[in-house]
């Protein structure tokens, strides 16, 4: 059944304007997808039954009827040429993941290494659904309740044409670049890549404390390190004071000395024991 424009009248049969330089998709025949996460996003759309609008937008996108497409959070936009002077404004929307969700997201990817050395490579692992749905979320929509679409143009199936065309196009920049369906969910590829290089940078390492070691005592060399008194714990035991002796002790340790009948030890006794009473060093 032909498309109608808002009035439920059948539009004109004219041909599209051509544009110059506008977007065209790289595959000229046969499927658009080369990547498993742009054909499984094809695969959403096509599951929605649009055969007949598809194949009509697929036709605009490989003309280069669309002459402009953006991204950002939540919505891409695009400029279509269609049979009119003015082009119409395409815009399919999705619901980008709070930031709550967005932390499960980043927690869950940074637990598995594989999921983040791959992601930090540039690459998108099949497995990542995987990883969405168990945290009870999904990548890409499930049914078309899931997206917002409208066009500026007077026909009011939707999607219309153009807006199968956005989609097309859509699909082929997944297959450049897999970080633009996670920026359409609501985080760029920055913010994620740092993200997960921040979850699983490892945590620093602690140094114990150091153990005051006492300075080491100073070698002293030669003759004069003889005379050092060197610290230590122990104790130094002190050297005992000479004991007192008798000036007149050594006249005990000779004999007797006996001159006709007398002892001569007997009378140098007390001149020893006078000499030990002089102060020392001083001459007698």
């Amino acid at each position: 059944m032909p498309d109608r424009d808002w009035h439920g009248e059948r539009p004109s049969a004219r041909r599209a304007i051509r544009v110059e330089g506008g977007l065209t998709l790289r595959s000229k025949r046969g499927d658009v997808a080369r990547t498993w996460w742009s054909r499984r996003f094809v695969e959403v759309l096509e599951s929605f039954g649009m055969g007949g609008r598809l194949a009509r937008g697929r036709g605009y996108a490989r003309t280069g009827q669309v002459m402009s497409l953006s991204l950002s959070t939540s919505l891409v936009v695009a400029l279509v040429m269609g049979t009119r002077r003015e082009p119409y404004r395409a815009r399919v929307g999705v619901r980008k993941f709070t930031d709550q969700e967005w932390s499960r997201i980043e927690h869950a990817l940074a637990d598995r290494a594989v999921f983040a050395a791959k992601l930090l490579a540039g690459e998108m692992p099949p497995e990542i659904e995987d990883v969405f749905a168990d945290l009870g979320l999904a990548l890409f929509p499930s049914t078309l309740r899931e997206m917002s679409m409208d066009c500026t143009c007077p026909d009011w199936e939707v999607p219309c044409k153009h807006l199968a065309a956005t989609c097309y196009l859509l699909a082929e920049s997944f297959d450049t670049d897999p970080f633009e369906i996670l920026a359409w969910r609501g985080r760029s590829r920055e913010d994620l890549l740092d993200r997960l290089r921040e979850l699983r940078a490892p945590l620093p390492h602690e140094e114990p404390a150091p153990v005051p070691v006492p300075d080491p005592e100073p070698e002293v060399d030669g003759f004069a390190g003889f005379w050092v008194r060197r610290t230590t714990s122990a104790a130094v035991p002190e050297v005992a004071e000479p004991v007192p002796t008798r000036p007149d002790a050594l006249l005990d340790q000779l004999d007797p000395l006996v001159v006709d009948g007398r002892s001569l030890t007997d009378d140098l006794r007390p001149l020893y024991r006078l000499i030990g009473r002089s102060p020392r060093g001083t001459e007698r």
